[in-house]
């Protein structure tokens, strides 16, 4: 009997979902029924958040954003306009207008209309500003300028020692590296080392530092053959003022028990079995034990035995001994 009342109450409270199941499967076509809800808008209103696309848990949200400019050659912030300089304007829709323009003894370039504009102390963006207000006065309506640095000629490098045309460079931009500075200098000669020199002067009043101060002066060694070969992080962006210093070659010399004994440039950090690498391999003679080298120390000529991973140092003699059997 308990039975029967529970398997009634279960199928009344069953009766009004089928029933509406029913009329949702035979519903006519285009006929409307007060039991169907309205469809939702799919207007997006102004507060409705925008979608994002999943993720992994734990990384952050990311929304599109538009592409960064693209970086300039000049620093409107920290570079001011120098005597002899180039400046490149760019007024948009006005091809005539367009032009490279040097400044002058006076400090000022000739512009089309306007006549002289002082430009020395400025920053480029300063000059930009100067040139719209005074083509908007009167001459064009709503002008577009834009003001590039094409040739720092009132901003040098120094390059000594081993190259072929040592000297004062100008700088041609303010992206120049080590690598145009040495092409500009005629490249390093034979005698050249693998390492070069760069140095950042520090300027009075920054940091305490006075210039020329070998104590405050940022010094940066590069790798030459590093350098030519185009790897990474090799070459540096100079400043004005850098002195850039292509010392001469130190050698090493190597005798014995060698196909090609000899004196060899050294290059940083070689070691003995390198330098044996160098004159061309032991012969068929050659051991690679008890190997001497005559060394300068304080002031001292002395013999002393050295392992293939020794570092050599700049005048060493290297005596390859030949084997017993």
């Amino acid at each position: 009997m308990k039975k029967s009342i529970i398997v009634a109450l279960l199928s009344l409270a069953l009766a009004p979902a089928c029933v509406l199941s029913a009329q949702g499967s035979n519903a006519v076509p285009g006929q409307k029924t007060s039991e169907t809800p309205p469809a939702p808008s799919v207007t997006q209103t102004p507060n409705q958040p925008e979608f994002v696309i999943p993720r992994p848990e734990g990384s952050p949200p990311s929304r599109q954003s538009p592409s960064p400019p693209a970086p300039t050659l000049v620093n409107p912030n920290s570079y001011r306009i120098g005597l002899q300089d180039e400046v490149k304007v760019t007024v948009f829709n006005e091809p005539d207008l367009t032009n490279m323009y040097r400044v002058d003894a006076d400090g000022s370039i000739s512009f089309p209309f306007v006549g002289h504009v002082a430009a020395v102390g400025l920053t480029p963006a300063e000059l930009q500003q100067r040139l719209t207000s005074m083509l908007a006065a009167g001459y064009i309506r709503n002008p577009q300028v834009r003001v590039e640095i094409n040739q720092y000629k009132s901003q040098f490098v120094y390059v000594i020692g081993e190259v072929r045309a040592p000297g004062k460079i100008p700088m041609t931009g303010s992206g120049m590296t080590l690598l145009e500075a040495l092409a500009l200098a005629g490249s390093p000669t034979a005698n050249a080392s693998n390492e070069v020199i760069v140095v950042h002067p520090i300027r009075p009043g920054v940091a305490g530092g006075q210039q020329g101060s070998d104590a405050d002066d940022a010094r940066v060694v590069v790798n030459r053959k590093d350098l030519e070969l185009g790897k990474a992080g090799q070459d540096v962006v100079l400043q004005d003022g850098d002195i850039i210093n292509v010392p001469s070659a130190q050698h090493f010399y190597i005798t014995g028990m060698v196909r090609n004994p000899g004196t060899f440039v050294l290059d940083p950090g070689m070691n003995v079995q390198q330098a044996i690498a160098l004159a061309g391999g032991l012969n068929d003679r050659g051991s690679d034990r008890r190997i001497k080298v005559s060394r300068l120390v304080n002031a001292k000529l002395l013999e002393l035995d050295i392992e293939m991973e020794d570092k050599i140092q700049a005048g060493d003699t290297v005596f390859i001994s030949g084997r017993f059997f």
